[in-house]
């Protein structure tokens, strides 16, 4: 718990209240108010909790004045550009960068957890064919607790680590697996002999009739996009986690509950959002009509993908995500792709209009990615399972740091109540 370095007066008809305030390590100070109700009998409102902290925490620290992501204080972009998936989630989940032999062995862990039950295969053959895969996932991830009885306890540490190897582990082959049911094509086995990145679009893409070789530009590129989504503090669905946590749920509906809020296209939905503005503006001569309406304070067009809820200044993450989109681009080319020309386009006249600039509407990490995964060949129903699959460790990180707080208790929001008062039930002859 932070310490209580000052305090705060709030004034309640001319009664006076003192409330402590927590000094952070980094971020504004926090008036304490959970005794608030007892002293004073009030609650705060605060719609959305945008003003609340709801919790502490040393997992991921956000300055969106600064444009600063911090995953246990190492920059994203360091982390990004220096580090892989695997190295990032050792280093959520436990605190610490790993030694080389720690790296080893929980690499190794998470290879040889990749494969899921075999009985569930048959669970996804329930869905039909048409089902988007976010609907699977949100299926086949919180029925995992009735195949994985061994690590349900919430009070066993030993359990609770399995599960956390077991959802980082399984939620690519999960994910794959809702793609290829989509497609109507065969289930693809996990390979041990391939890294993170590289088994995810092994799965994906790879068919009996010929071999697939991962290239490794977009291995490297796959490994980013899950690097740079893998948390992002107190966000929606980490909320989400932490909320259905708190009642003691087991870890895979806690996980569950996090995809179906990520599903919501205010949250995970951004870069699926980037292509459909892509398709809509259609070619790269259509594009300053539309940057024309961008700029038009009337006009309902928005350019998806630039500047960001939280970063006021530029997305930390953008930078490393551009570089992995020219690299795939420059690999696979955009000649033959009228919505990947329109994105690179766009992107050029928008970061030369002073407009963009001068408001800080820079493209974000969901511009960059959405363009990888559109030229990687993924349709856009598969974008927020990719961003689930890259989230988990941050969903496992949080729950895994709630459950060890001693100040933890079930989430009870209060409202601001502006309904009926009490009245009295009239029987239905005399209404």
């Amino acid at each position: 718990m932070a310490e209580t370095s000052k305090t705060a007066t709030l004034s309640i008809d001319g009664k006076d209240f003192e409330l402590p305030m927590h000094s952070p390590t980094a971020g504004p100070d926090v008036i304490d108010i959970r005794k608030l109700y007892g002293q004073a009998g009030v609650f705060t409102y605060d719609p959305g909790f945008t003003s609340t902290a709801s919790c502490d925490s040393t997992i991921t620290f956000i300055d969106g004045d600064k444009g600063e992501l911090l995953h246990r204080g190492y920059p994203i972009d360091q982390l990004a550009s220096k580090s892989h998936y695997l190295e990032v989630c050792f280093l959520l989940l436990y605190g610490y960068l790993p030694k080389a032999d720690e790296l080893e062995n929980f690499e190794n862990t998470i290879t040889r957890h990749t494969m899921i039950h075999e009985q569930m295969y048959n669970f996804f053959r329930g869905f039909r064919r048409d089902a988007h895969p976010m609907a699977v996932m949100v299926g086949v991830v919180g029925a995992m607790a009735a195949f994985y009885h061994d690590s349900t306890d919430i009070n066993d540490p030993r359990q609770r680590e399995i599960a956390s190897h077991r959802l980082i582990a399984k939620m690519p082959t999960i994910a794959a697996m809702a793609y290829k049911y989509s497609v109507g094509q065969p289930f693809v086995y996990p390979r041990n002999d391939l890294d993170y990145a590289a088994n995810f679009l092994h799965m994906c893409f790879s068919v009996p009739a010929e071999e697939y070789v991962v290239d490794p530009i977009l291995s490297r590129a796959m490994d980013r996009i899950f690097t740079l989504h893998a948390d992002h503090e107190q966000n929606a669905s980490t909320s989400t986690v932490r909320l259905a946590s708190s009642s003691g749920a087991n870890p895979f509906a806690c996980i569950a509950a996090g995809i179906a809020c990520l599903w919501g296209p205010a949250h995970g939905g951004a870069n699926q959002a980037c292509l459909e503005m892509l398709k809509e503006i259609g070619s790269p001569e259509n594009i300053p009509e539309y940057i024309a309406r961008a700029k038009d304070k009337n006009d309902s067009f928005r350019l998806m993908g630039f500047g960001h809820r939280v970063y006021k200044n530029f997305d930390p993450r953008a930078k490393v995500m551009k570089q992995s989109a020219d690299e795939v681009l420059d690999l696979l080319g955009v000649e033959n792709n009228p919505i990947l020309a329109t994105a690179k386009e766009l992107e050029k006249q928008a970061l030369a209009d002073p407009y963009f600039s001068e408001k800080k509407l820079f493209p974000n990490v969901d511009f960059y990615s959405g363009i990888i995964l559109e030229a990687m060949g993924f349709p856009t129903s598969m974008f927020t399972p990719i961003f689930a699959l890259s989230r988990t460790v941050g969903w496992v990180s949080q729950w895994k740091e709630m459950l060890n707080d001693p100040q933890n208790k079930i989430g009870r929001p209060r409202q601001l109540y502006l309904g009926e008062t009490m009245r009295d039930y009239v029987d239905i002859e005399n209404r």
